[in-house]
């Protein structure tokens, strides 16, 4: 009897349907298999692996004694510590009439480790603020704080122990240079917590650590200092600061850098009116000091010779403010030759003006 046509449309589809079923139990089967085999074979290297291996540490060591020791150090910026030089400003400027030459120079030296360590101490606490701040910088993410060498409570208790240690020291001089010192402290932790923020301020806080060096060496030797010599340190500082705003402006022209919010209501423009403004009362008032010194000190000429290098020392660190490098002011002062060569000279010219 033959079949119809519905019968054989289902048979086809049982057929198909019986296939399909088949295809995949033959699947199944050889997924378990490959499952059973990549279970031996993880077995199989677990067996081959020593029993003895480590196990990798959960968390990572923090840094050595030693590191810790040497990050401080590092961010206390001994580098830095050329720019005390200027507490012997003073001194030296005085050393001709001294009665009691030894006991000021021993007194200078008080001074210069004194302030080394309270500036030090500064350091410390305007890292250890900035933190955040230096780790998206392309050049301060690696600073000690910055790069997690140095935690930062332990950043702001090494600043107290350098603040302390440099009231100490200063008490061996006079207790006048702490009264310094700590006037510099206050104003210097009012500039990292806020003050740095706000342009202008911040130019003048920083160009005022430079006078309050020249201030801490004369106050260290019971020196009376002269109209001149605090301008032309005030101006000084002040041009010295401004150029290093400037650099900080190319810096962030040039690589788009993150910078400090003061410096964002800057211009170029303006920092080089400002530095350039600084730099011309700068030569002026030492000029007029040279001619009085020459007439304090029997008409000598090499006071006025003295101008010579000095101008010329200022015109040739204003190139590198011009071309952006004067981020480092201690740094210019450490590897441009011509510059410690037309120091020196000044330095020489001086002397022999004081003692020819």
């Amino acid at each position: 009897m033959s079949e119809t046509t519905d019968e054989r449309t289902e048979n086809a589809s049982g057929t198909a349907e019986s296939a399909e079923a088949k295809e995949s139990a033959a699947e199944k089967t050889d997924a378990a298999e490959e499952t059973e085999t990549a279970g031996k074979a993880d077995k199989a290297e677990k067996a081959e692996a020593p029993a003895s291996a480590p196990a990798a540490p959960a968390t990572t060591a923090g840094p050595s004694p030693v590191g810790l020791v040497l990050g401080v150090i590092k961010t206390a910026r001994p580098k830095q510590w050329v720019k005390n030089v200027l507490v012997f400003a003073a001194p030296f400027f005085a050393f001709s009439k001294a009665t009691n030459r030894t006991e000021l120079v021993i007194d200078a030296l008080i001074a210069f480790v004194a302030f080394s360590l309270t500036a030090s101490s500064v350091y410390l606490i305007n890292d250890a603020v900035d933190v955040e701040a230096d780790r998206a910088h392309p050049t301060k993410r690696n600073r000690p704080i910055a790069a997690g060498i140095v935690p930062v409570p332990v950043a702001y208790a090494s600043a107290v122990v350098f603040f302390l240690a440099g009231l100490a020291v200063s008490f061996a001089a006079d207790w006048r240079l702490a009264i310094v010192l700590a006037v510099y402290e206050a104003v210097q932790l009012g500039y990292c917590f806020g003050l740095k923020h706000q342009p202008v301020v911040d130019l003048a806080i920083v160009g005022s650590g430079f006078l309050m060096r020249s201030v801490a060496g004369g106050v260290a030797g019971g020196i009376a200092m002269s109209q001149w010599f605090l301008l032309v340190t005030a101006f000084g500082s002040l041009f010295m600061v401004a150029g290093k705003r400037y650099a900080e402006i190319m810096l962030f022209e040039r690589t788009g850098a993150k910078i400090r919010s003061s410096l964002k209501k800057y211009s170029a423009s303006y920092l080089r009116f400002v530095w350039a403004t600084s730099a011309a009362i700068l030569i002026m008032s030492y000029c007029l000091w040279a001619f009085e010194i020459r007439q304090a000190e029997h008409n000598s000429v090499w006071a006025v010779v003295s101008m010579v290098p000095f101008v010329i020392a200022v015109l040739r660190y204003a190139v590198d403010v011009d071309g952006g490098n004067a981020g480092a002011p201690d740094e210019i002062a450490l590897k441009d030759r011509v510059l410690q060569v037309l120091g020196a000279t000044w330095v020489v010219t001086l002397f022999l003006s004081f003692y020819l």
